[in-house]
């Protein structure tokens, strides 16, 4: 008998292959076998999903380090879980369209709701996920002086921020859909309370794996927020300026509605 991953030779008796570590499997699909594959896989506790997740809380630099230094069976590797975000947030998107005639876009009670925002919002559902990506390299760069001291590249960064943005989607995934199955129209003022956890939660991802303590960490962080704060700004005017370059809108779009 061969392994079905490697080729390798396997006895009978083997349930996992020797050579490449995976599962001997002789039996056939069926939903039974099935449903105990994903429960196992990404429901057990000793699994590396749920073990990734929870120690993304607890202890973030062992798990982004880990990954970094080569570490690899331990936690599930940062495009997987970047993945299953990316996934869910597909869902997100989905029940957020379902819902946009019922979101309440004057959060700041201002009674000057636009056609402008809705169009705005329109964009951002029909483009999330590529924005999802783009903020992961813009988050990298506002970071480049956070790591000075352990001088890692922008690619190791990358790794560091993917992980971030991942769990932060992850974290948010059920209160966003409660949010937006029982209450969608205080949805848009969740998000941005979200965008700031996010936020926080990013500060102390940096704190953990920085080896900067007291002021200097402190600095670091704050130059962290203030950079991130000037790209996230610039992408965000960037949206309506493409917009308005291509004609998707128009500058009567920004008058409140009557």
């Amino acid at each position: 008998m061969r392994c079905k991953n490697c080729e390798g030779a396997l006895r009978t008796d083997y349930l996992y292959c020797p050579n490449c570590g995976g599962k001997v499997i002789q039996k056939r699909i069926t939903i039974k076998n099935l449903w105990h594959d994903i429960l196992d896989r990404y429901f057990n506790l000793d699994n590396t999903f749920l073990r990734t997740f929870t120690h993304l809380f607890t202890k973030p630099e062992v798990v982004i380090e880990g990954y970094l230094h080569g570490q690899r069976k331990k936690y599930l590797n940062p495009i997987s879980y970047f993945g299953i975000a990316l996934t869910l947030s597909g869902f997100i998107v989905f029940l957020m369209a379902r819902s946009l005639g019922d979101m309440d876009f004057d959060v700041f009670n201002t009674g000057a709701e636009t056609v402008f925002q809705k169009k705005i919002m329109d964009f951002v559902l029909d483009y999330q996920a590529l924005l999802f990506i783009f903020y992961i390299p813009v988050m990298a760069v506002a970071g480049w002086l956070c790591f000075d001291q352990k001088k890692y590249n922008f690619a190791e960064r990358t790794i560091i921020f993917m992980y971030t943005l991942a769990h932060f989607s992850l974290f948010t995934f059920i209160p966003s859909i409660l949010t937006l199955a029982f209450a969608p129209s205080i949805y848009f003022g969740f998000s941005i309370i979200g965008s700031l956890s996010m936020v926080v939660y990013s500060g102390y991802v940096v704190a953990r794996i920085s080896s900067s303590t007291g002021m200097a960490l402190a600095a670091r962080i704050l130059l962290f927020y203030f950079l991130l704060g000037i790209m996230y700004f610039l992408v965000s005017a960037m949206i309506p300026v493409i917009l308005l370059i291509t004609g998707q809108i128009t500058l009567e779009d920004f008058a409140p509605k009557k």
